[in-house]
């Protein structure tokens, strides 16, 4: 039976080199301003382990030679590594400065375990390792990344000799010549990102390294105190078992060196303590200034794990979910990425959401439509939170602004892949690595990324009820959105119906027509309905914003009737296709082939990525009806099923449970799941429509990191968006909750084997909302502090909780 206590564990014993980058993306500490991977501080980069350390938004941008080609990229930039301390044990005093120096990949490991402690966010780690000579250490370590001091990190190392009596040479140091190379398929790019080194010491146990980005000049320092712990300061050999200390600050690795008496069963224990500025930061005026003062008044690591820890407490304190259960276990260490990646220092950044946390380099640092998944969670438990990553967009409106005038649309045109200003970022190229070759790259036409947008600002404001960002930052953004749809939208008489052309959906596989040299495909169902979503919303948005601010707005992003009519028309007149009694994906999808599926199956096994494969074919799944991942079935993911069959209605179709359960079951038997995003958000459908079939869907979105279902991906950085979706699977798609009308609205689906669970959130200005699920029964609750009742809406009746209070109500069926 699982101890309570392991619930807050994450832990790996025995050391498995093929499985180490796993572990450092999984064992990554952050906390929304800083993350570093959970590397040995013994190694350095290579095939085995690739230490990172990131800082949110920090990027750069350097040009490539692809294919004959000059490319630019912008990279999220890995910094000076800041974990190195590396330790051997001289073999006599003559051969101490020939002795190897300790790593995990040497003989003599008799143990290894590592245990993220979820609860706390420390990494800890245990080894006993043995020399040819027979002489045993034991190491214990200690890391975090704190959470209240968002430029401070410690790393604590004790050693213990177990059967013999002698020395042991220590190394601290940072590391500043890393480069960007933990994603393989961007090997042949060009990842170096920091020049201008300069190093130095500050007496008396202190190193620093300050360097700079080469494009976009962001000034990086990091300050290293390393001492032994309980002292101020060091002198000769004593109680304390130093016997020497020596600083080398010159070069690109400036270090510390200690040597260390030990003797059997006496624990002698190293400190080392970093602060890392950039000149991004807030308050400061030289970044190696702000570090080293940080550390100057830095107190020793036991009193920053005491205040690290209460930082932890106050955050699970607002967002812990309780499930119990292994997938409760694997739920928590989902919400743990999230919190490290997006906590509330979060609030004080221009960032926007790493579609890969902060926790390697893969898609390069950039801001997709992940947040669509992430914020939603949020928005209940950390609103600040979310208010500052769609001030990230809004900020970055007068780009996409001008990037649909460049096109001919009007209005605001945002980019599939973001990063520093808000430009796209979409590279051309991509590289298949089962082929080998560089391919056209389409994914910028994935223009649905605005509808996300405004989708955010929209659940952000229903929940949080924060009218001041709706009717200034919110509007602006969303109605700027709905100008580029109505402008993108062509009437075509044929039809009788607007059209939008040219464009590339969710399902990343279809990118042009069998044949076609013109990317894109016409009327993509998903992208149509959300647009007609987006401009009914500005409609009844220009309709609740006080007349002083609608005359104001109307004026600045030059809106009239004229244009207000437009919208009107293309929200009730964009074309939806269907075909064989199903909704269909694009216009032409049901022309295309059928695919020999079993027989791709029987060939290569694994083909979530089956555009790969048949690239590599001389094939492509533009021809056939092969979806990647969830595409029209994404609008029951972010639409209710009664809001759904309202949109259609709206556009003058009846959407019905037999014609929805049609389309489900159509797509489900032709999709690959070839992102990390298909099987959540097809479980989160399947929990209405099919409730049996929808555990092995929720149960693959639950591993797909910690098991690394895509076959390496996890290594290079976390799926942000799965791991958020996965928890608002619980929250908002087994009780089917929606915040809107001034109101909460529940229709509880609780899947068999999630179905018990509770939390506590925030709705509007009420803290402490809990929400439990038990057998058959829902349970509401508020706290005595809350400022007013709460009205909740079920299928079948309406109460009204009042402070203090909580309400048991059967559900219906049980």
């Amino acid at each position: 039976m699982e101890r309570p206590e392991e619930q807050w564990e994450w832990g790996y014993e025995g050391y498995e080199p093929a499985e180490e980058r796993l572990r450092e993306a999984l064992c990554t500490l952050g906390n929304g301003y800083l993350a570093t991977r959970g590397a040995a501080p013994e190694t350095d980069a290579g095939e085995t382990h690739y230490p990172g350390t990131y800082v949110a938004g920090c990027y750069n941008r350097l040009v490539s030679e692809v294919a004959g080609r000059q490319v630019e990229n912008e990279d999220m930039v890995n910094l000076p590594n800041w974990l190195p301390l590396r330790f051997r044990i001289p073999d006599g005093s003559d051969a101490s400065p020939g002795a190897p120096w300790w790593t995990p990949d040497q003989d003599g490991l008799l143990e290894y375990r590592q245990v993220l402690d979820l609860r706390q966010g420390v990494l800890n780690r245990t080894l006993l390792l043995q020399d040819p000579r027979g002489r045993r250490l034991r190491v214990e370590q200690s890391r975090l990344v704190h959470m209240g001091q968002p430029h401070l990190a410690a790393l604590r190392t004790t050693f213990t000799a177990e059967n013999w009596t002698g020395t042991v040479e220590v190394e601290s140091a940072i590391d500043g010549s890393v480069t960007n190379a933990g994603v393989a398929r961007y090997r042949a790019l060009n990842g170096r990102h920091l020049t201008g080194h300069t190093t130095g010491a500050a007496e008396p146990d202190t190193v620093w390294l300050r360097c700079h980005t080469t494009t976009s000049d962001i000034c990086v320092a990091l300050a290293a105190r390393t001492r032994l712990a309980g002292t101020g300061s060091e002198g000769p050999e004593g109680p304390d078992g130093l016997v020497e200390a020596v600083t080398e600050p010159a070069g690109p690795r400036p270090a510390r060196r200690l040597t260390l008496a030990v003797r059997p069963g006496e624990p002698v224990t190293v400190d080392k303590t970093v602060a890392l500025h950039t000149s991004h930061d807030l308050a400061i005026s030289d970044p190696l200034r702000a570090a080293l003062a940080d550390l100057a008044d830095a107190p020793g690591f036991p009193e920053l794990l005491g205040s690290h820890r209460a930082a932890w407490a106050e955050l699970w304190r607002h967002a812990d979910l309780e499930v119990p259960g292994k997938a409760g276990h694997i739920l928590r260490v989902h919400l743990f990425h999230v919190l490290q990646t997006l906590s509330p220092h979060t609030a004080d950044l221009d960032v926007g959401v790493p579609a890969r946390g902060l926790h390697g380099e893969a898609y390069r640092g950039h801001i997709f439509w992940d947040e669509l998944f992430v914020l939603p969670y949020l928005n209940v438990h950390f609103p600040e939170t979310s208010r500052a990553l769609l001030s990230y967009r809004h900020r970055r409106l007068p780009e996409a602004v001008r990037a649909a005038r460049e096109k001919g649309y009007a209005g605001a045109m945002y980019p599939w892949q973001s990063g520093s200003d808000g430009r796209e970022e979409t590279q051309t190229l991509h590289l298949n690595p089962r082929s080998g070759r560089w391919l056209p790259d389409h994914s910028r036409l994935q223009h649905h990324v605005g509808s996300a947008i405004a989708y955010n600002v929209w659940q952000y404001c229903q929940a949080s009820g924060d009218t001041d960002f709706l009717h200034t930052r919110g509007a602006e953004t969303l109605l700027r959105i709905a100008q580029f749809w109505a402008s993108r939208a062509e009437y075509d008489r044929g039809h009788e119906r607007y059209r939008i052309r040219g464009v590339v959906g969710p399902d990343e596989y279809h990118e042009a027509y069998p044949g076609s040299d013109r990317p894109g495909l016409d009327d993509n169902a998903y992208t149509n309905v959300t647009a007609a979503w987006v401009l009914a919303r500005a409609l009844e948005l220009l309709g609740t914003v006080p007349e002083p601010r609608r005359r104001e707005l109307c004026e600045d992003l030059g809106i009239g009737e004229e244009d207000t009519g437009r919208w009107e028309d293309v929200s009730r007149r964009l074309r939806v296709p269907f075909h064989d009694g199903v909704i269909s994906q694009f216009e032409g999808y049901g022309d295309l082939a059928e695919l020999d599926w079993e027989g791709y199956r029987r060939k290569y096994g694994d083909i979530r990525r089956l555009d790969r494969i048949m690239e590599a074919e001389d094939d492509t799944v533009n021809r056939y009806k092969a979806s990647k991942q969830a595409d029209a079935l994404m609008l029951g993911y972010l639409f209710s099923p009664a809001e759904l069959a309202g949109l259609f209605r709206r556009l003058g179709h009846t959407l019905d449970d037999e014609l929805w359960h049609r389309t489900v079951d159509y797509y489900l038997r032709r999709t690959s799941h070839g992102s990390t995003l298909s099987s959540l958000v097809h479980g989160w459908i399947l929990a209405r429509v099919r409730r049996p079939d929808a555990w092995g869907y929720v149960q693959e979105a639950l591993v797909s990191d910690i098991a690394d279902i895509q076959g390496g991906t996890t290594a290079e950085g976390i799926h942000l968006g799965a791991m958020a979706g996965t928890l608002d699977l619980v929250q908002r798609g087994l009780t089917g909750l929606e915040t809107r009308e001034d109101a909460l609205w529940l229709d509880p689906v609780p899947v068999p084997e999630l179905s018990e669970f509770g939390f506590t959130m925030r709705y509007r200005h009420h803290w402490g909302v809990a929400v439990r699920m038990l057998a058959g029964e829902l349970c509401i609750g508020l706290p005595a502090s809350a400022e007013g009742p709460v009205r909740v809406v079920l299928p079948d009746r309406t109460v009204t909780v009042d402070p203090g209070e909580s309400c048991r109500l059967r559900l219906a069926g049980d």
